[in-house]
C-alpha cells in the first residue's frame, strides 16, 4: 500500500508534501457543490429543451470529474513546462478565437465558440491562464532588469487578446482581462500613476463601447433604467433570491428558478438564493473569498518574481470572476454572460478554471533550495 511519508520519492508523494492541499480541497468542494447545485438548477431547463431530466447534471458531472484530472496533472508541472504550456496556450487560443469570428457559430449575437461534433468549446476561456502567466513571465522580466522590453510584450500581449474579445464581441471577459491585466501592472511594481492613467483610458473605452456598440449600450440602458428594454431574466433572478429570503424554501421546492432561462449557468446563484436562503450565497461568497486570500498568501511565499505575479494574477482573475458574476445575479451590473466558477454549468468554464488552479498550485508549490529573488527594480 503506498504511503505519503517523508521517505517516499514519488512524483504523488512529493506533490503531496509540496502542495497547497487547502487550494486543492477547496477547488474540489466547490465542482462537488457545482454538481449539487445543478440538480436543483437544470432539471427544468433540460425539460424545457426536450433532453433527459438530468441531462445537464451527468454532462456537469463528467466534466467536473475531468477538471479534477485536469487540475492534478497540470499541478505536478514544472516551472519551465508552465511556462512553455502559456506560450503554446496563448497563441492557439489567439488562433482559435480569430477561427471563431469567420466560422463559429452565431449565440446571442456573438461569436465567441467553436464547434468539434458534438463538443463545442469556447477558445477564450482557455486562453486567460496562459495571457496570465506569459503576461507574468514578460512583467517579471522587465521588473529584474529594468528595460523596458518586458512591459512592452506584456501590453502587446494584452492588445492582441482584447482587440479579439472586443470583435466576437465579449465585452464581460474584455472587462475581467484588463482589470486582471491591470493587477499584473500593480504587483509587477508600475507607477500607481500610471496605473491611474491605464484605467482613465479603459474607462474612456467603456464610453466609447456605449456610443458606438448597440449590444452594450442596450444592457446598460436596461441596468439604468429597466424600463427601457427587456429585463426578464435579472428580474426573475431578483424575485428568486426575495422568494429565499434568509434561508431558502428548501432543497427542490424553488418555483421562480423554473422561470429564469440561464438558472443552471449565469444565474445559478439566484437558485441558491431561493432554495437555501441568503445565508448560503454569504457562505459561498467566503468560500470564495479563502481561495483568493490563500492563493495571495501562497503567492507572497514564492522564492521568484515570476512566480509571485502569475499566482497572484490568477487568484486575481478567480476571484473577480466570481465577483462579477455575484454582482450581476444581485443586479449591482449589467449583465455579462459569466459565470459562477465550478460552480456553474459549462464544459469550457470549468476545464479552464480547473487548468488556472493547476497551473496555481505548480507556481505556488515549495521548492527545496530555492530562494527569494529580489527584483532589480
Amino acid at each position: 500500500m503506498m504511503t505519503f511519508d517523508r521517505t517516499n520519492r514519488s512524483a504523488l508523494a512529493e506533490w503531496w508534501w509540496t502542495s497547497d492541499r487547502w487550494l486543492f480541497a477547496t477547488v474540489s468542494f466547490l465542482m462537488f457543490a457545482g454538481v449539487l447545485l445543478g440538480m436543483a438548477a437544470s432539471p427544468a431547463i433540460a425539460e424545457k429543451l426536450h433532453y433527459d431530466t438530468f441531462h445537464f447534471v451527468s454532462r456537469q458531472l463528467m466534466f467536473a470529474g475531468l477538471a479534477l484530472g485536469v487540475m492534478m496533472l497540470v499541478s505536478l508541472l514544472k516551472l519551465r513546462d508552465i511556462r512553455r504550456l502559456s506560450l503554446l496556450g496563448f497563441f492557439a487560443g489567439v488562433g482559435l478565437m480569430v477561427l471563431a469570428l469567420f466560422i463559429g457559430p452565431e449565440v446571442k449575437g456573438a461569436h465567441r465558440w467553436l464547434d468539434f461534433g458534438p463538443l463545442s468549446i469556447q477558445p477564450s476561456e482557455f486562453t486567460k491562464p496562459a495571457f496570465v502567466i506569459l503576461c507574468a513571465a514578460c512583467l517579471s522580466q522587465w521588473q529584474r532588469t529594468g528595460k523596458p522590453a518586458g512591459l512592452i510584450a506584456g501590453l502587446i500581449l494584452y492588445g492582441m487578446f482584447v482587440g479579439v474579445l472586443i470583435q466576437q464581441p465579449d465585452f464581460g471577459q474584455t472587462l475581467l482581462v484588463t482589470a486582471t491585466f491591470g493587477a499584473l501592472l500593480f504587483f509587477a511594481g508600475l507607477s500607481l500613476w500610471i496605473i491611474g492613467a491605464g484605467v482613465g483610458l479603459a474607462m474612456g473605452g467603456g464610453v466609447a463601447a456605449y456610443f458606438l456598440v448597440s449590444h452594450v449600450q442596450s444592457r446598460v440602458d436596461r441596468f439604468l433604467n429597466p424600463d427601457s428594454g427587456d429585463t426578464y431574466q435579472v428580474d426573475r433572478a431578483m424575485a428568486a433570491l426575495h422568494n429565499g429570503g434568509l434561508l431558502g424554501v428548501g432543497p427542490g421546492e424553488g418555483t421562480v428558478k423554473a422561470s429564469i432561462p440561464d438558472a443552471h449557468t449565469d444565474f445559478i446563484l439566484a437558485v441558491v438564493g431561493e432554495e437555501f436562503g441568503l445565508i448560503a450565497c454569504m457562505l459561498l461568497a467566503a468560500v470564495f473569498c479563502f481561495l483568493v486570500l490563500r492563493a495571495l498568501y501562497r503567492s507572497l511565499q514564492c522564492p521568484d518574481s515570476f512566480s509571485q505575479i502569475a499566482a497572484a494574477g490568477l487568484a486575481v482573475m478567480l476571484g473577480l470572476q466570481a465577483v462579477i458574476n455575484m454582482a450581476v445575479n444581485l443586479q449591482l451590473m449589467p449583465a455579462k454572460g459569466m459565470t459562477l466558477p465550478f460552480i456553474s454549468y459549462g464544459g469550457s468554464s470549468i476545464l479552464a478554471l480547473a487548468l488556472s488552479v493547476g497551473c496555481l498550485i505548480a507556481l505556488t508549490r515549495k521548492r527545496p533550495g530555492a530562494r527569494r529573488k529580489r527584483p532589480v527594480r
